[in-house]
């Protein structure tokens, strides 16, 4: 586990005073600890700060679910910085290093961080495994799912190995070649050939593929929860979905994160092995970027309605590792502001929640609401919380350039709220977890990948060197010539020869060619870093 820290900073300072009571159920817990499966259910809301938390629980008026979990804290931190992006804390979360700036699943290049190991140049970019891949190793079933596109920095920390977050298109198609039973959320877009952003570039149509392997491929919440296949593919959304608060108005047929965990639970718990499921709330960060309070408040409480289906399963199995955590922090949201200088000691919860609880959907969702001439602003501007504007207020929406911006500004004066700025923060998150060898204590975010990976039985550094070998070495010293051609830089292939003998392995997938154009599928993905390509030691044996 990570190192103990006599003086816990905001997140273990916080939690402390549940530590004791987190050990003794821990010890309950493992007495009546089943025997095998193990399951792990890993969860991150992503760009949730403790001031978006507590906000959240004033805003339902009642404890969150997650609030029985608190453990400890988790430092953030990445390899070159003391504030981390999304890309490098969730390659930390999910391999057990620490990287760089959009980078996912793959060493650092630059390290400069106090107590990070330093990388060779040999090394860096180089892929390192993730707890998704020891779990399908070991045979279990696995999940991800996300309300962003599912080939966002996050879910691609456990799903894929690339060295910019931004390569949708490898992103997307290392996902479908991973063969993860269950995948859930938005970014159809990336599966097909098209001429949007993010279409793919490839010509490679992976709904076909997905088509091929006998995914059952769901569109809409209802197709989803009566899907009777044991693997489900869903995309619900080109891009995102919707946040919480404004789906039903907007996107009515898509699932909420709640359902789709539930409903993964569901499906991989058929597997006799056990499972492990990714789940990510994505929004809060966005809303937490745009500053809008109550877009963070909507898909804070449903993360935590998630979490709830999560641990009411692990309470029900009796093995099941449930671990929720934020990947970094965001906008230095805060119960008070300038507003409030002279007048905290007397200020009530109302004067801070009543103005957010006059808001019907988010700043995203009322703009949507928008009509192009700008005659319903009033109203617009009413759905976002802004009733009874004053002359002020309704002059500068009328003269804005940026609705959303003005508008979150005048609803965060309103209600007292603070921010100190629109990207991430480097403050300590808080731990929450539930369940057999749980995490507990102040914890480096890395730590929380080798705890999942000891709970299911393998070692991340062993699994590396087994997944990912560096295949033009390996290959000479069998005795064949090697290039990796870049003809084409979106279908980059691997290429040995011996006398007759010709090996070609595709970038991004589970597979091999051999002379007779014989496919065989190997055991992981080929991944191509821009510089070295790498396969498994298993499609290694398979090369003569």
């Amino acid at each position: 586990m990570g190192k103990k820290v006599a003086g816990f900073t905001l997140a273990g300072a916080v939690a402390i005073s549940s530590l004791g009571l987190a050990a003794k159920k821990e010890d309950v817990q493992a007495k009546d600890r089943k025997k095998e499966p193990t399951n792990v259910i890993m969860m991150v809301m992503d760009g949730t700060s403790a001031g978006a938390t507590t906000l959240s629980r004033w805003y339902k008026g009642e404890n969150l679910a997650i609030d029985e979990m608190v453990a400890g804290g988790v430092r953030t931190h990445s390899a070159e910085s003391a504030i981390t992006d999304s890309a490098p804390a969730a390659t930390a979360l999910a391999t057990g290093n620490k990287s760089n700036d959009k980078f996912v699943g793959v060493l650092p290049a630059v390290v400069n961080s106090p107590g990070v190991k330093p990388v060779s140049a040999k090394d860096a970019h180089k892929p390192v495994a993730n707890v998704l891949e020891g779990a399908k190793q070991q045979g279990k079933a696995t999940g991800i799912i996300s309300t962003s596109e599912i080939q966002h920095a996050t879910p691609a920390g456990f799903s894929a190995h690339v060295t910019h977050r931004s390569n949708y298109g490898d992103i997307a198609e290392q996902q479908v070649y991973q063969n993860i039973d269950v995948v859930l959320g938005g970014g159809k877009e990336s599966l097909s050939p098209g001429t949007t952003k993010n279409a793919r570039k490839d010509g490679e149509d992976l709904l076909t593929v997905l088509q091929k392997n006998k995914y059952d491929i769901v569109e809409n919440r209802n197709d989803l929860l009566n899907s009777k296949s044991n693997k489900i593919w869903g995309s619900f959304a080109p891009s995102a979905l919707a946040y919480d608060f404004d789906r039903e108005t907007t996107k009515p047929s898509e699932p909420t994160l709640a359902d789709m965990t539930g409903k993964a639970i569901h499906t991989l718990d058929k597997d006799k092995d056990g499972f492990f499921l990714f789940v990510e709330g994505s929004k809060v960060d966005w809303a937490a970027h745009a500053n809008d309070s109550v877009g963070m408040i909507s898909d804070v409480l449903a993360f935590d309605a998630a979490v709830e289906k999560a641990v009411d399963f692990a309470k029900k199995d009796g093995n099941t590792m449930v671990i929720a955590v934020s990947d970094h922090g965001n906008s230095g949201i805060t119960m008070g502001n300038q507003n409030t200088n002279a007048t905290y000691p007397e200020t009530p919860v109302s004067a801070y929640i009543d103005p957010l609880k006059k808001a019907k959907m988010t700043v995203e969702g009322a703009l949507s609401q928008l009509k192009s001439d700008k005659s319903n602003l009033k109203e617009v501007a009413a759905l976002y919380g802004l009733d009874n504007l004053t002359s002020e207020e309704e002059a500068t929406l009328n003269s804005s350039k940026n609705l959303a911006s003005d508008m979150v500004k005048m609803l965060a004066n309103r209600a007292n709220i603070g921010f100190t700025t629109g990207g991430h923060t480097g403050e300590d998150v808080f731990l929450y977890s539930y369940g057999p060898s749980r995490p507990i204590g102040l914890l480096e975010n890395t730590d929380i990948a080798k705890k999942m990976a000891q709970f299911m039985g393998f070692d991340l550094n062993q699994l590396t060197k087994k997944l990912y070998v560096n295949g033009k070495d390996a290959l000479e010293k069998k005795g064949y010539t090697t290039r990796i051609d870049v003809t084409d830089p979106n279908n980059v292939v691997l290429i040995a020869e011996k006398g007759k003998q010709k090996v070609q392995f595709p970038a991004n997938k589970n597979i091999m060619i051999q002379s007779s154009n014989q496919q065989k599928t190997v055991n992981t993905i080929n991944v191509y870093n821009g510089k070295d390509f790498y396969i498994s030691e298993s499609a290694l044996k398979l090369v003569k």
